[in-house]
């Protein structure tokens, strides 16, 4: 914590004052290590208390899982699918699981629990130095955005979870910590700005959509006074040089220049409805508004408190449209730049959030943009009142403001920390939105679903278990009504040796595929695993992030096996999968398939590479017989 006087000379009556400085500085500081240390304990605890792994999380895990046992980063063994949005939090995991070699589930739980209580750290280190100097009077920094943001449902439920949501908001809260110390820096060494540049460039790793995040902080970098072409060439290599080789290989390895849950979620599409939604739906339960509106009356006191701070803008040119130029570019390198780069992340963060459609899951994908906007702030100055404020009403009024603000904060934070967060949560409504640590607790009857064998209690899991365990000759497995039973399509004929293998035709890709081993195909109706499904179009008005359903009779078709009664479900036609089997043999899908299928030589490496956007704008119809059609293809005879 740090305390700032004003920088007026002192008065004989004022001595006092200034001979308590020191201590009034030691207590002020005391006052901030131990907020920060509260917080992240609190934060830590809330997040212990909620902890879980969703079944996205266990999707993570069966990747890492593959890596272990040299399948390369593959969902499925064979088949070279990027079923994971986050690059660096997979292969983060890969290497921690690797070194202590524990088990996975509990080294996916340290590391978010980790990053999750470092990013708030990070957060309020970053806010005091914003502070730092610049503010008149005695004053106290104290918890302020940081408590909204860990009082949140939400934010304690996906601090684990298994998902990337740690990694995403401690890189946000470092960059922002970077930059700032670039941009107060009299002279930043080459260093720090190249240390600057990687983590920036690492953007597109962490998230796709922190590419926006990171280009913003490197413009401001190039952009700004100061940099000699040298070093502007050198931040450029430095921020580039993993993500571009990354996606080089990406491009050549996958066939894609996104990860595939790019395409299962149409990422370039829009549903700006349902983001809204989305939106209101996680502040509604909150009652978000009233922390916003408090932390802007926050802000209005800092810019009341402030002092000024010397400029260190140098001459600039002579005309007047090279001296807006060059005030603009030294103004990029200015806290208040800083400031501007983190509340335009969190706007630009959130609009993309909102375009898309939001998502399922309560709040999830809005807990970046909103730690954006919450950085600035997360401690804020009280000013401490003084013998003088009794003769200045001004300093009265802002001490007493400031001090009220941050209380309404801490009683919002109480009461949104003990409510029951999202109403009905663990329906699936009119919107698609559930809380989604509430709903598998319920299904699977753990408070903590954090094992992959927790998750066997939920309705089916234990059934495909059993069910592949009842089929040496193996055959492709498919939900039934009943949540003890699952249909088995055998293969035809008298299959080889060992079997013809077992395909897992199932919704939920984590439970299912971290309670099977990995010479077990498993595949979604949605497209996550399954490029077949991800590469068809989206339903209309579709659950978000579920808006896209392949029929299984695809699925049948695909791995060969007996498509006729009674050897499929009597829900299945013997039609759509006949229809299936041809439409398949597409020459522009046969080149899909052959892009993850096919064994990866030179040649194929380089084909990839040039043909992974036409590989990712191409699409197909769900229903075998309008994809005949569309392709071309002769009608199978019944």
């Amino acid at each position: 914590m740090s305390l700032s006087t004003s920088s007026e000379p002192t008065s004989a009556a004022d001595e006092t004052d200034t001979e308590s400085r020191p201590l009034g500085e030691r207590i002020s500081r005391a006052v901030f290590v131990g907020g920060v240390a509260l917080t992240a304990l609190l934060f830590a605890w809330g997040a212990w208390q909620r902890r879980w792994i969703a079944d996205d999380g266990l999707i993570v895990l069966r990747t890492v899982r593959n890596l272990l046992a040299g399948n390369g980063p593959v969902f499925n063994a064979g088949e070279r699918v990027e079923a994971n949005t986050s690059t660096l939090w997979t292969y983060l995991v890969y290497v921690v699981g690797w070194v202590t070699q524990a088990r996975l589930e509990y080294v996916v739980l340290g590391i978010a629990l980790v990053l999750s209580t470092s990013a708030i750290v990070l957060a309020m280190v970053t806010a005091r130095r914003l502070y730092r100097g610049r503010m008149s009077g005695p004053t106290v920094l104290l918890p302020a955005g940081a408590l909204v943001y860990i009082a949140l449902v939400p934010a304690r439920d996906f601090a684990t979870s298994g998902l990337e949501t740690c990694l995403v908001i401690f890189w946000i809260a470092l960059l922002s910590l970077l930059l700032l110390r670039w941009a107060q820096a009299s002279a930043p060494s080459t260093s720090s700005i190249l240390v600057l540049a990687f983590v920036a460039g690492l953007a597109p790793l962490v998230r796709p959509e922190m590419a926006l995040l990171g280009a913003g902080a490197l413009l401001m970098v190039l952009l700004a006074t100061g940099m000699s072409p040298r070093l502007r060439v050198a931040v450029i290599v430095v921020a580039g040089a993993v993500p571009v080789a990354y996606q080089i290989f990406r491009m050549g390895y996958y066939g894609l220049p996104y990860p595939n849950t790019a395409v299962t979620k149409e990422a370039g599409g829009s549903k700006w409805g349902k983001g809204f939604e989305y939106l209101q739906n996680l502040v509604d339960p909150y009652k978000l508004w009233v922390p916003i509106l408090l932390l802007c009356v926050a802000g209005l006191v800092v810019w009341l408190l402030r002092r000024p701070v010397p400029s260190r803008q140098p001459a600039a040119p002579d005309s007047a449209h090279s001296s807006r130029v060059h005030r603009f570019r030294t103004w990029l390198r200015s806290p208040g730049a800083a400031v501007a780069f983190m509340l335009g992340s969190g706007i630009v963060s959130a609009a993309y959030s909102i375009r898309v459609g939001g998502d399922f899951m309560h709040g999830r994908t809005l807990l970046p943009a909103l730690f954006c906007l919450l950085l600035p702030v997360a401690v804020v100055p009280v000013r401490l009142p003084t013998r003088r404020d009794r003769e200045d009403r001004r300093a009265m009024i802002v001490g007493v403001v400031s001090l009220a603000t941050w209380a309404g904060v801490v009683g919002w934070a109480l009461w949104a920390a003990n409510s029951d967060g999202m109403p009905n949560g663990t329906v699936v409504g009119r919107n698609g939105i559930v809380d989604e640590r509430a709903f598998y607790s319920l299904e699977t009857g753990h408070a903590h679903p954090i094992r992959a064998e927790d998750y066997l209690d939920f309705p089916r899991v234990r059934a495909i278990a059993e069910s592949i365990a009842a089929s040496p000759n193996g055959g492709v497995v498919i939900s039934a009504g009943n949540h003890d039973f699952m249909y088995v399509v055998p293969p035809p004929g008298v299959p080889p040796e060992g079997g013809a293998g077992h395909t897992v035709f199932f919704p939920m890709l984590g439970m299912a595929s971290m309670n099977t081993s990995l010479d077990v195909r498993v595949l979604d109706n949605i497209g996550l695993a399954n490029p077949i499904a991800a590469h068809t179009d989206r339903i209309e008005d579709g659950r978000i992030g579920h808006d896209k359903d392949l029929a299984p009779d695809w699925i049948v078709a695909d791995a060969g096996m007996v498509g006729l009664h009674p050897w499929i479900p009597p829900f299945m036609d013997e039609r759509w999968v006949a229809d299936a089997r041809v439409a398949l043999t597409c020459p522009q899908t046969q080149d899909l398939l052959a892009s993850y299928r096919a064994d990866l030589t030179w040649a194929r490496f380089k084909q990839n590479l040039r043909r992974s956007f036409e590989f990712a704008d191409y699409r197909i119809d769900r229903v075998p017989a309008y994809e005949i059609q569309r392709c071309g293809l002769e009608v199978p005879q019944p």
